[in-house]
């Protein structure tokens, strides 16, 4: 990409998308980093969808964990140790937002409030302190995805190399001793899903990388959720279930900007002819905005969950055999923290930039959060879902 095309970029990423798609109306267009991103839905199907595309393991774990049947294995773990722990997850949360002052910077503020409600979940309490502080600094500092800049580059990487000592050193504790009868944390999880072959160090990086994708996903959509709906609704009650709220954000704005597929053989996609190797890619984003599938994608509009047409193709964690695994798990977690957050809350942000930043996810400009409760206000309040805690005011 040249410094040209690397300024706009950097300056509107989605708008810079948006205008590659409009120069390309075969539904596909090569982009300046190289590689190829299809924006018609059913190009993307095909991607997302064919065995051609999506044969043996997962990128994701890239060379770490190789055997699909192990990726599964592990998802699996993960995904059920997470879902015993629900519970206790709610009861963090709720101290961990009874916490926060009544105004924050986010997206930091919510990382630190995803890690802090997540904590015993990923690593349980009797774990070395030295371990949880680890935890604690890379959930804040630019370990949870790619910086943008290149000094926030160099002080990741050296949060990165501590955590990953630790996590390493703790592995090899585990392994000494005798295992638990049901896993205790995401770690105890991950090792039972991993074979003794696997290094102690390959163990450490899954369960980084599995610290990064709960973490980090759930908390930049939380601050999406938060960012869209306090401008769409400021200093007032949300008129929309929690559940409505998130779907739209992960909508409007997904985290998981880009999607790749390699090219499994020479093949046309939109009209433009690829080679084995080459990498094709689908936009969330893109098609999350498809004017021809969804009523006025251009506006958020949490409502229109509630409808029954005007959708299109959704896809916040992919789809097909590669979507991700714990993609209902941490709608949960989304969905959880965003309504605890507008519990008898009125929420106002400033400073706020809808257009992202963009490295290997696309999370939002920093902003500020005032959060005002409402318990002792005397006003009215009707909870709308006890499973979806967004509350409106009783309009009786």
């Amino acid at each position: 990409m040249g410094a040209r095309d690397m300024r706009r970029f950097r300056r509107d990423p989605l708008g810079f998308l948006e205008r590659l798609r409009h120069n390309a109306p075969g539904g596909a267009f090569r982009l300046p980093w190289g590689g190829v991103c299809v924006s018609d839905p059913e190009l993307a199907q095909t991607v997302l969808h064919d065995n051609a595309f999506n044969t043996g393991g997962s990128g994701f774990f890239g060379t770490i964990l190789p055997a699909r049947s192990a990726q599964l294995e592990l998802g699996r773990a993960v995904r059920q140790v997470i879902r015993s722990r629900i519970p206790e997850f709610r009861l963090r949360l709720a101290e961990s937002v009874a916490e926060l002052p009544a105004r924050t910077r986010w997206p930091t503020a919510g990382t630190a409030l995803v890690h802090r409600s997540t904590a015993e979940l990923m690593l349980h309490p009797d774990c070395a302190p030295r371990l949880h502080r680890s935890l604690a600094r890379s959930a804040t500092a630019g370990v949870l995805i790619r910086p943008p800049r290149l000094h926030q580059r160099a002080w990741a990487e050296v949060l990165s190399a501590n955590l990953f000592g630790t996590v390493t050193a703790q592995v090899r504790e585990r392994r000494a001793a005798a295992p638990p009868d049901e896993p205790r944390d995401v770690l105890d999880a991950v090792l039972g899903a991993c074979s003794g072959e696997i290094s102690d160090r390959a163990v450490a990086d899954l369960y980084v990388l599995m610290f990064r994708s709960i973490v980090g996903t759930v908390a930049y959509s939380v601050a999406w959720s938060v960012l869209l709906g306090s401008l769409h609704r400021p200093n007032a009650p949300w008129p929309w279930l929690a559940d409505q709220v998130v779907r739209e954000a992960l909508r409007y704005r997904p985290v998981v900007w880009m999607v790749g597929r390699p090219v499994p053989h020479a093949l046309e996609l939109g009209g433009i002819p690829l080679h084995p190797g080459e990498m094709v890619s689908v936009c969330p984003y893109l098609l999350h905005h498809d004017e021809t599938r969804w009523s006025r994608p251009e506006v958020f509009r949490p409502q229109r969950w509630s409808e029954p047409d005007g959708r299109g193709l959704y896809l916040p964690f992919s789809a097909g055999p590669f979507a991700c695994s714990g993609a209902v798990v941490a709608h949960t977690l989304i969905t959880e923290t965003v309504a605890a957050l507008a519990d008898n809350a009125r929420l106002h942000v400033t400073g706020a930039d809808l257009r992202p930043v963009v490295t290997n996810a696309a999370t939002p400009r920093p902003f500020v959060l005032q959060r005002t409760t409402d318990r002792s206000s005397g006003r009215p309040w009707k909870e709308v879902n006890s499973r979806d805690r967004c509350l409106a005011p009783d309009r009786r």
